[in-house]
């Protein structure tokens, strides 16, 4: 639901928008569609994917029928041969490039040790060097325009050491994108070109997110973003540029004041999860206890692990317990669906490892370390452990809030949460 109202500013101007056919993208293409703009949309999803609704092709539809012209490409923002052809069809068509929203993002929320090298470079090629990329190409054009603007959805540069610490390669990507903002705002400033970033206060519901993690209860919808985004885009670029803007400060200095409606779930709105890399209290808060358990628990399980053979796990407490029934419920087609090994790490009172093979077989599970390689790590207490599994605590909100350390591929960590809601039933 869109609160801030549509002035037409943006009518007849020509935006080029990476990672526009679904989520924060396509919400941002969807406002300046409602003046009448023209929107490049360029991502790399022109077919369908099997569980995520949208492509480009969708969403020029989309656009069109809100009253604005559209031109889907397909554009990988590493290929700088794509981005360019991107840019000479828009050209062609729409005779000028007036803004660029670099929206295109990869994540990877790992520690150091954790980061293999292949989703290192996938996030900075995407992240850092694909914002790069389509910024140097788009400028000459952006030169010619007399509303040039430049819009990276990235965060503030807090220099706070926690928000590295907690995940050093993505924010170093992704503080890539913001550090284009800072340099690129000044040297732009004699072009009139508006070079500013805007990043989310809170967790944003996209289809993506639902997807890996089945609950934005806690989360706002894209259009809060997108609602600021075109507000930004709105200003005079000869004078607004250099900011790092965060979604509801500005669209509060917009005139909005109830923020609720902007909420999944109106009777959380002032619960909601608060995104990282802000500099309050409260998102520190909330993410802290993470780093804590990763400096701590990372260390320790790497040099003194826990481990037990099968025979010497006994029946006592809740985690055999729990384990022999997921034992009981592991199947082909999960194994088929799932295709991922996990290791929890378990502290507290039951204090040990155990693994769960999706992957290989038909499937296995029990105490001690898995036979082959873990793709995701997850290190919690044994309590929330079972309470994970009973369905009582979500794994999104355990691992925002610290209570859940997830190391290794997070989109296989979050197959693992669909499944547990498959087996609360029969744990």
């Amino acid at each position: 639901m869109s609160l801030v109202a549509n002035t037409g500013k943006l009518a007849g101007r020509t935006l080029f928008v990476t990672g526009a056919s679904r989520g924060i993208g396509k919400a941002i293409a969807l406002k300046a569609a409602k003046d009448g703009a023209n929107v490049v949309i360029a991502a790399k999803t022109a077919e369908p994917h099997p569980k995520l609704p949208g492509t480009i092709y969708t969403a020029a539809e989309e656009i069109e029928a809100l009253g604005g012209k559209a031109l889907p490409c397909i554009v990988d923002v590493r290929s700088e041969e794509q981005v360019q052809k991107a840019i000479d069809e828009a050209i062609k068509k729409f005779n000028g490039i007036d803004i660029l929203v670099n929206n295109a993002s990869a994540i990877s929320l790992t520690q150091t040790e954790q980061t293999d090298m292949k989703r290192y470079d996938l996030m900075h090629n995407i992240n850092t060097r694909g914002t790069f990329l389509v910024s140097k190409l788009c400028v000459p054009f952006l030169k010619k325009s007399d509303h040039a603007h430049i819009l990276n959805l990235s965060p503030p540069l807090n220099m706070n050491p926690y928000w590295f610490s907690v995940h050093v390669a993505y924010t170093m990507a992704k503080y890539g994108m913001s550090m284009c903002v800072l340099g690129m705002s000044e040297e732009f400033r004699s072009h009139n070109i508006g070079v500013n970033a805007l990043w989310p206060r809170t967790a944003i519901a996209t289809a993506a997110i639902e997807m890996l993690t089945g609950d934005t209860s806690t989360s706002r919808k894209p259009e809060i973003v997108s609602d600021a985004a075109y507000l930004m885009l709105c200003r005079d670029p000869k004078t607004y540029t250099g900011n790092f803007a965060i979604d509801e400060e500005v669209v509060k200095q917009g005139g909005v004041q109830d923020l609720t409606p902007y909420a999944c779930d109106p009777k959380k709105a002032d619960r909601l999860m608060l995104d990282g890399f802000l500099e309050e209290a409260a998102s520190l808060e909330q993410h802290r206890a993470s780093v804590s358990s990763a400096a701590g628990q990372r260390r320790r399980y790497h040099t003194s692990a826990v481990r037990r053979d099968k025979n010497e796990s006994n029946s006592e407490g809740q985690i055999p317990s729990l384990f022999a029934a997921i034992s009981k419920s592991i199947s082909p087609e999960l194994v088929q669906k799932t295709q991922a090994v996990y290791q929890f790490n378990v502290r507290g009172k039951e204090e040990g490892v155990w693994h769960l093979d999706l992957k290989h077989g038909a499937g296995a599970c029990g105490a001690g370390q898995p036979p082959r390689p873990a793709d995701a790590t997850l290190t919690m207490d044994g309590a929330h452990f079972a309470d994970m599994f009973a369905g009582k605590l979500k794994p999104t909100t355990a691992f925002m809030m610290g209570k859940l350390k997830i190391s290794g591929d997070l989109q296989k960590a979050m197959k693992l949460e669909k499944m547990m809601k498959s087996l609360k039933n029969k744990v």
